[in-house]
């Protein structure tokens, strides 16, 4: 059972010396109880409240590492179960599956797709993380063909799948160095596969169709020295799936489930592109932290890696871009100069749409928190008064042989008060961004 802050508190040395990082011993048992802090932090806990104090000090969920460097993939360490709580943490993991009946040729091909599906949105980068090889064919050579094929054409973090053990053993030996995720599907191989995630220091995969099974089979490994685990949950019904998963969660972060303290991953088995689209958003929303799925086209693709990021961004802390001057094509000092909030998406659609005017443009992006322009001027962060003072900072007047100004049309209350307070000439351009490339036509 999870205990409470006054519940730890009882258990540290009351001596409020700060050199936690918190002001007292109470603040920092409140953090402890929520997971955001760890016992080791206090240099003067007894080992006998250690003890005691073991399960609170540790994340609900266990953070596993798949591959190595500074591409790796880290899932887990969740604390809460609704992002409008606090936020998720570390983003589900996207990978693709690849079995060893495919030829040589087509290897290379998919993989070369694969390593293809990097994409730009609200200026972040947003790409797959994984791909999953899956032994089928029962020939251990053509298995060990796909791994060293996949090692020597994709960066991309691994997993392994196979029933023959040693064929197991033997590609996790080729691809130790990358630290691949390793899983057999039958649960008989279970003692083998502890075996070889210890002796290779690997992240595993256990399966079970129930809770009691997934715990026993964690427990297992955990006591068979292998400390990163992912829970496999066998269920056919999509429905039954999210089901588990919730539930999963729910036990590790509310009842400090600790068999169940572990990443969830899972396999698309919905036939066609579209299907399997809404089964992997489902997935990714409830609450997946390891996806594999099987179609590689772009256009399936990226609206799951954007349903992905907009999840795990912090709902209290907009996606922003740094406010300051950007340039839109081969400016010149007559181009004309217009202003927005510094919210990344309706700084990108702005830019977007003067890209595709065709008239080079300077955007002027103000500091409005990560506002949208109305949000912005609703909570007074986008007045009058920023966007002077955004035009004097940033030195946009030394770039122009104009003083004229495009302010966005929802906000044209503040024309006359910008005109007085800056000396520039106010124009009240288009409500929507998608007004502008017909604005921009007729600009002069």
């Amino acid at each position: 059972m999870a205990l409470s802050g006054l519940d730890i508190y009882k258990h540290l040395p009351k001596t409020n010396c700060k050199e936690c990082g918190y002001a007292t011993c109470l603040a920092f048992a409140m953090q402890l109880a929520q997971k955001k802090a760890s016992l080791d932090k206090c240099p003067y806990v007894t080992q006998d409240a250690k003890a005691v104090l073991e399960s609170a000090s540790q994340p609900p969920i266990k953070l596993v590492t798949i591959g190595s460097g500074a591409d790796c993939l880290q899932l887990g360490n969740e604390t809460v179960m609704f992002r409008h709580e606090q936020k998720f943490y570390h983003p589900a993991g996207i990978g693709f599956l690849m079995e060893d009946t495919l030829t040589q040729e087509d290897i290379l091909s998919r993989l070369a797709k694969i390593n293809a599906l990097i994409f730009e949105r609200v200026g972040q980068k947003i790409k797959v993380d994984l791909v999953a090889l899956r032994e089928v064919s029962g020939d251990r050579a053509k298995f060990l063909n796909l791994v060293k094929t996949t090692l020597s054409s994709t960066k991309l973090n691994l997993i392994l799948i196979s029933g023959d053990t040693d064929a197991l053993k033997e590609a996790a030996q080729l691809s130790k160095a990358r630290r691949p995720l390793i899983m057999a599907p039958s649960k008989d191989s279970l003692g083998p596969l502890i075996a070889i995630a210890k002796e290779n220091n690997l992240p595993m995969v256990v399966t079970g169709e129930t809770f009691e099974e997934l715990g026993a089979a964690a427990q297992k490994a955990k006591s068979g020295g292998v400390e990163e685990v992912v829970l496999l949950i066998e269920d056919p019904r999509l429905a039954g799936k999210i089901q588990q998963f919730t539930l999963a969660r729910r036990s590790a972060l509310k009842k400090n489930a600790r068999p169940l303290g572990y990443p969830i991953m899972t396999f698309t088995a919905l036939e066609g592109a579209h299907a399997e689209l809404e089964e992997a958003v489902s997935y990714v929303m409830r609450y997946a932290n390891l996806l594999i799925m099987r179609n590689i086209d772009r256009d399936f693709v990226l609206p799951l890696l954007v349903s992905r990021q907009d999840i795990y961004t912090d709902p209290q802390k907009p996606v922003q871009v740094e406010p300051k001057i950007y340039e839109i094509g081969k400016v010149t000092p007559e181009s004309p100069v217009i202003v927005t909030t510094n919210f990344s998406i309706t700084y990108f659609t702005v830019a977007q749409e003067v890209e595709g005017s065709k008239v080079p443009a300077y955007i002027v992006s103000c500091d409005a928190e990560g506002m949208s322009v109305l949000t912005a001027w609703a909570a007074e962060k986008f007045t009058a008064d920023t966007i002077a003072k955004a035009i004097r900072t940033y030195g946009i007047a030394e770039k122009v042989s104009h003083k004229k100004v495009i302010i966005p049309g929802y906000v044209s209350v503040l024309s006359g008060k910008l005109e007085e307070l800056s000396g520039w000439t106010v124009q009240v351009g288009p409500r929507e961004a998608s007004g502008l490339p017909v604005f921009l036509k007729g600009w002069k």
